[in-house]
């Protein structure tokens, strides 16, 4: 790994500049041998907690339960722990390409992906300690107030937005200084949210056109979430803050709190006749281990491998247990109420300005300001510099809720020249010649419309009983025709967004050549677009509800709303598979505030003490 970023560094800079990299790259390995994160190979027979799963939720578990000094906490990971190659935040499409990706891909669906590489959708999944926080795009929204008020109001006591917002700011380190004093923020946090340095000029004009499009420019975790905003991201300095790194990295000194990565849970122990969890069954070096659980077992593996394990381990819908001569422990609807954000690659805007591209970054000065002061186009989180959270004309949500988002991209589809963002999306290489392979010159930039409030709902279900076999994932996703009027119409905003006054001053123009497939249809129609989106709309990886929270009278919920699993004890499920609905927002910042909320209720579940929290 040394020598492959020495030889990158040799080619962008030229040789008199090696040896900085050389010095670079070896004080980055003594920074990462002084953080190693202890493997656990000798386990106790028993601890009070397990925690199947170290992704951003179970990283937050780990730190608060072990602040609990008497109790022992065992942290489960099939993953490893990160390197300095998953900090950079524009190359998170690189880092999905690393062993740090589960590299899942979905069945194929009718009104989507259909246009990709094998006609289906790549559905990213992080794997090691910080979980997708590794590989995402770092962006930090939380939705609308309007969405845990929903929650709650389904008798999900405790989950108003009132009482889950101290949560947010529990985890919280805000980095802008605007927002420091702001009452939706929080300072000490371990978690830090920061704005990049960098500033294009296509995001001036983008936030200067929110008047013209009649928003105002706003802090979207704060007061209100309709408005134009600059990304917010989960960056520390210039580089990815994973939970890894804030939750995990500052406790490795606690001893009552183990981790063993590369360890592959293959079912969860249950009393069949006392229906209560008493530990997990997992492999690690070809070798297979039981370890018992006194207190509780902490599922947090995730919307795929969360509904996966609880199946394989007779937590499920009985007729489909059956189908694969699994004894049921319990009947549950696991697995259903999928859901996702969608999204539509590929809307290239030219621009007369510098924009970002493979290219232009290969440069000495950008690196050179990257690697030594955190600094540059480098540090733009998965390329996004703003978003636009909005309301479609046809939209039944109240008039304050945004259901749908406008990302800005600081460059596009059509500079990806080394193929790392097609690689991510399932981009065709025909599909990216044909399209943009006379573009290579030119400056470019891209925006895309994200559905918030999809009515579509797919699910999660075994393909077999064999736990090393990825699960089937149907996403369904457009199947209702209310997702595709709203992605029509979010396409026509970003379309209406590029032609006010402030994005024509920088010489914007849509890029309108008929994508493959649709180019017999009417361009811009709506059947073109229906089109395009059948071919090539596909998810922006926020699969979450497939361990739908509510209450015991809800025959689709699979946990209560203290997350535990009905009819089981001493079983949890904390981490985006409980959401009822999907919030308008990234489901990262959610997800942690899941498990901050968890761990206070798993502390006074056991009378231990809980840190007051500042409201």
């Amino acid at each position: 790994m040394r020598l492959a970023y020495i030889l990158i560094f040799w080619m962008c800079c030229g040789s008199s500049h090696s040896q900085l990299l050389v010095d670079l790259v070896r004080d980055f390995e003594t920074t990462l041998l002084n953080t190693r994160i202890p493997d656990t190979n000798d386990f106790l027979p028993e601890y009070d907690f397990i925690i199947v799963g170290a992704g951003s939720a179970g990283c937050v578990l780990a730190n608060r339960l072990s602040e609990i000094k008497t109790a022992r906490v065992l942290l489960l990971e099939a993953g490893d722990q990160e390197t300095f190659i998953s900090d950079v935040p524009l190359t998170a499409a690189l880092t999905q390409t690393t062993r740090y990706n589960w590299g899942y891909k979905a069945e194929a669906t009718p009104n989507a992906c259909q246009g990709l590489r094998n006609g289906v959708c790549n559905w990213p999944k992080g794997r090691g300690v910080g979980g997708t926080s590794l590989i995402n795009f770092m962006l930090y929204t939380r939705g609308h107030r309007q969405d845990y008020d929903g929650w709650a109001a389904a008798n999900n006591t405790g989950w108003s937005y009132a009482e889950v917002l101290p949560y947010f700011k529990k985890s919280e380190r805000i980095g802008i200084s605007d927002l420091y004093k702001s009452p939706y923020h929080g300072r000490n946090g371990p978690l830090d949210v920061q704005y990049t340095d960098y500033k294009s000029r296509q995001l001036k004009a983008f936030l200067k056109a929110s008047r013209e499009m009649g928003y105002d420019i706003t802090d979207t975790n704060g007061e209100q979430l309709m408005g134009f905003s600059r990304a917010q991201a989960t960056i520390r300095q210039g580089r990815r803050c994973s939970t890894s790194k804030a939750f995990i990295q500052p406790v490795l000194h606690r001893r009552n709190l183990h981790i063993s990565m590369k360890s592959w849970v293959t079912k969860l122990l249950i009393d069949p006749n006392t229906k209560v969890a008493i530990g997990v069954e997992f492999t690690k070096q070809r070798q297979r281990f039981v370890v018992r659980a006194s207190k509780e077992v902490i599922l947090s593996a995730g919307s795929i491998a969360s509904p996966q394990l609880l199946m394989l381990s007779g937590v499920g819908p009985s007729a489909h247990l059956a189908e694969h001569n699994i004894p049921v422990v319990q009947d549950l609807q696991v697995g259903y109420n999928l859901q996702d954000h969608i999204t539509l690659n590929g809307l290239v805007f030219m621009v007369n300005d510098s924009t970002v591209n493979d290219a232009r970054l290969l440069n000495p000065q950008d690196i050179i300001r990257y690697l030594f002061a955190g600094q540059g186009p480098y540090t733009i989180p998965g390329g996004a510099e703003a978003f636009a959270f909005v309301r479609t004309p046809s939209s039944s949500f109240a008039s304050d809720y945004a259901d749908m988002e406008l990302v800005m991209g600081a460059g596009s589809l059509s500079g990806d020249r080394f193929g790392t963002l097609r690689d991510l999306l399932g981009i065709t290489d025909e599909f990216y010649q044909k399209m943009y392979g006379d573009l290579q010159q030119e400056e470019t930039f891209g925006m895309v419309p994200v559905l918030l409030r999809p009515k579509s709902t797919g699910r999660i279900s075994l393909r077999s009983r064999n736990p090393f076999h990825w699960p089937r994932m149907e996403p369904n996703f457009m199947q209702h025709p209310d997702d595709v009027r709203a992605m029509i119409e979010g396409i026509e905003m970003i379309l209406r967004l590029a032609r006010t006054k402030s994005m024509q001053k920088i010489g914007t123009r849509f890029h309108a050549r008929p994508f493959p497939g649709c180019d017999h249809l009417k361009f811009a129609s709506q059947d073109y677009w229906r089109c395009c989106l059948r071919l090539y709309g596909s998810s922006l990886q926020h699969q979450s509800g497939t361990c739908k929270m509510g209450p015991s009278t809800d025959a689709a919920a699979v946990v209560d709303p203290e997350l535990r699993v009905h009819g089981i004890q001493h079983l949890r499920v904390v981490d985006a598979s409980i959401m009822p609905h999907v919030p308008a927002g990234h489901t990262n910042a959610i997800t942690i505030m899941i498990a901050e909320k968890a761990a206070d209720m798993i502390k006074n579940a056991w009378r231990m003490k809980i840190a007051p929290l500042d409201k």
